[in-house]
């Protein structure tokens, strides 16, 4: 199983792996710049072969880098649809400078424009970004549905997808708390197994590349994107049993976003993730002696 964390890079691409390395991570998520905006910081050489060279080593992989938030790909506004097309290519090459396989991206908001109008402005974006070959794949995560953002519904991933001239180097992150919150029902046995059905119709399950493991501080459907430590949220514990022993996804990387309000919680939400593995393979040998 690949397991991991949202990594702060505070101090730069060696102390991020360093961090990992700490929690056992063998996957992890950075950001490559602050999530908030301003100038990238540099990536220096010495950094990027030392971050690369020592990931091989503690097999980390893969390395996921997840877009600034304040991109926004389907923005009707000329001028913060060119800005943001350009930071998102700019944090595309940085990808591949540091050796990452995915780029996470939210897609933003169509700000009133409607969905078809802000789905064809993120497919372009994608087709301006993929214009040149790279080995890095883009990422569209789902999203809890709340105000004008697009993505709460895989029928708007499929659009996206199809509007892009290379298809093939974009997939899917699918998030735990996003998926709840927008109305599909991953904390039933029958929900998940029709969530999963759904989206392999309409999107496909072999673009499915990474799953964000967050528990949901709201409730089923309520369209607002609380995350939260898992077992102790809306989607509870059992539910994250399922997720993380289902045949179709147990052999994803699982990415953890859940908070951290102290250094006791993410040593914590691993160890609850590993428990549930752990019991399910004692279980299924048990089962077969």
């Amino acid at each position: 199983m690949r397991v991991g964390v949202h990594v702060s890079i505070a101090g730069g691409l060696p102390a991020a792996l360093e961090r990992a390395k700490r929690l056992s991570c063998n996957t992890m998520q950075i950001f490559s710049r602050s999530p908030r905006g301003g100038p990238a910081p540099v990536l220096a050489e010495a950094d990027v072969r030392a971050f690369q060279s020592g990931r091989q080593a503690a097999d980390i992989q893969p390395l996921v880098v997840h877009a600034p938030y304040i991109i926004n790909l389907a923005s009707p506004d000329a001028r913060m649809h060119a800005q943001s097309v350009r930071l998102y290519r700019e944090d595309y090459a940085r990808c591949a400078t540091i050796g990452a396989q995915y780029l996470v991206t939210h897609v933003g908001s169509h700000r009133g424009s409607g969905e078809e109008a802000g789905i064809a402005r993120v497919a372009e974006a994608l087709n301006e970004t993929l214009a040149h070959d790279s080995p890095v794949m883009v990422l569209l995560e789902n999203t809890a549905g709340s105000g004008q953002g697009l993505g709460e519904r895989f029928e708007h991933l499929a659009a996206m997808r199809a509007g892009v001239k290379q298809f093939k180097r974009v997939g899917v992150c699918l998030d735990t708390a996003h998926t709840f919150a927008a109305g599909y029902a991953i904390h039933t046995l029958e929900g998940l197994e029709q969530t999963l059905e759904q989206f392999d119709r309409l999107v496909g399950l072999e673009h499915l590349k990474v799953v964000h493991l967050n528990d949901s501080k709201v409730e089923f459907e309520s369209r607002v994107d609380r995350h939260w430590h898992i077992g102790d949220g809306k989607i509870g514990l059992e539910a994250f049993r399922r997720i993380v022993n289902h045949p179709k996804l147990r052999d994803l990387p699982f990415i953890l976003e859940t908070p951290k309000d102290s250094d006791e919680d993410d040593p914590r939400n691993l160890a609850t993730i590993r428990g549930l593995c752990a019991e399910h393979r004692s279980a299924t040998h048990a089962r077969a002696r």
